[in-house]
């Protein structure tokens, strides 16, 4: 981070005093209590600028204009699953509640409480002295699920992890193990009835020869800050597929870090990001390929109306060791305004001999020649744009095949249009 500690802006002042008003009723143990103490200090050191190259385009400190008090539970409720028939852990401001019925295979223990007795304390580790965002969650982390999938279950209905806050701050940890042989749908989903800040840190670990399939859906209030960090481990023959929507939120950093442990292993990321109005939104995305014989593929699809700011950053490092790795990533964006900017990054790192990998990224508007096609078969200019772009997006979220998760998809991006179309 940046050594700027004594000139300290409005929103850093707030979180390091938010700290010491805290400090003593934040569950943990003495372990857990030392890695929230060297975190705060990484957070003294002032928050990360474009001078990080990691966040070059997503200026925090300028960013984070003001932090909100942490406030008394407000009258947040659970949603309706996203996709019908989940099986619900809900976090309400930044709360567990509830249990989980009869899903075979699965344990659940509230994070609170492994915060308690430190069995916690080893994943409280940001990552490097620029991880604002595991810095802040370290520091603040107070509940959340510590789901575990035993060997060989087959979740025939997805599970939810769902969080809804009503203003305030939340800060929340999402570790989930999946055993050897698992087959899961899980659904990591944040929303919001009034703004506030959300850090949220997921750490996945996916056994051997297990199949997962992990939706983020991002939906939070307009004038909302959200940071969340998604870290996973794939072992051996594993397959993951991490599909993220951002469809709300003010100022919404997203990172995604992925290692592939076991030869085999197969990552794919599938994203969608909904921009409108003045908001800033930042996927950011490093991958390890760290054994030989491993895949993946990343596409990001972006619309882009009003004078909203996206971001993709996609990393790709493969390792000497890692030969016949096979990598592939792209990023496409829609612009609908003139005013809308995307910045993309993407990057490959290679240092096996044996390889293929390729990354590619465009930018354009509304096909002017498509739009006439559609007019002059008697549809309105409004409609026709509409099919334009839910046909733009529309590979990306059929590319899943499971029908109930893309009618659910679907159904999220009726909505928005609904707003912004």
């Amino acid at each position: 981070m940046n050594m700027h500690a004594q000139m300290h802006t409005a929103a850093e002042k707030a979180l390091l005093d938010a700290y010491d008003q805290r400090m003593a009723d934040l569950p943990g143990d003495s372990a857990v209590a030392v890695k929230r103490d060297n975190a705060i200090e990484m957070l003294k050191a002032g928050l990360p600028t474009k001078r990080i190259e990691a966040w070059h385009y997503t200026d925090l400190r300028r960013l984070l204009t003001s932090v909100p008090d942490f406030e008394p539970a407000g009258n947040a409720k659970a949603l309706d699953p996203l996709i019908e028939g989940s099986a619900v852990l809900a976090i309400l401001n930044g709360q567990t509640t509830g249990h989980l019925n009869n899903v075979e295979g699965v344990t659940v223990e509230r994070v609170f409480e492994k915060l308690q007795n430190g069995s916690l304390a080893p994943a409280l580790e940001p990552d490097g002295n620029d991880d604002a965002i595991g810095a802040l969650n370290t520091a603040f982390v107070s509940d959340g699920w510590h789901v575990t999938v035993a060997d060989g279950t087959e979740l025939t209905t997805p599970l939810e992890l769902q969080d809804t806050q009503d203003g305030g701050q939340v800060h929340l940890g999402l570790p989930v193990h999946i055993g050897n042989s698992v087959k899961a749908t899980i659904v990591e989903r944040h929303a919001g009835k009034r703004p506030g800040l959300t850090s949220c840190v997921t750490n996945l670990v996916v056994g051997d020869d297990s199949e997962v399939l992990w939706l983020i859906v991002q939906e939070q209030p307009e004038a909302a800050t959200h940071l969340a960090q998604f870290n996973a481990w794939i072992g051996k023959n594993a397959r993951l597929t991490v599909f993220v929507m951002n469809s709300g939120g003010k100022l919404v950093r997203q990172e995604i870090r992925v290692i592939t442990k076991g030869e085999g292993s197969d990552f794919q990321l599938r994203g969608i990001n909904l921009l409108a109005g003045e908001t800033h939104t930042d996927v950011t995305m490093v991958l390890d390929h760290a054994v030989p014989n491993t895949t993946s593929r990343e596409l990001i699809r972006n619309i882009v109306t009003g004078r909203a700011h996206g971001v993709f950053q996609g990393r790709i490092n493969v390792h000497q060791i890692a030969q016949k790795t096979d990598a592939k990533m792209a990023c496409n964006t829609l612009l609908l305004s003139d005013d809308g900017e995307f910045s993309t990054k993407p990057e490959l790192e290679i240092f096996a001999d044996d390889v293929a990998c390729g990354h590619g990224a465009t930018v354009t508007e509304i096909d002017k020649n498509h739009l006439f096609y559609l007019m002059a078969r008697g549809i309105d200019e409004k409609t026709a744009r509409g099919l334009l772009v839910k046909a733009f997006l529309a590979e990306v979220i059929e590319e899943l095949e499971v029908e109930s998760v893309v009618e659910a998809l679907e159904s999220r991006l009726d909505a928005w249009f609904a707003t912004h179309g």
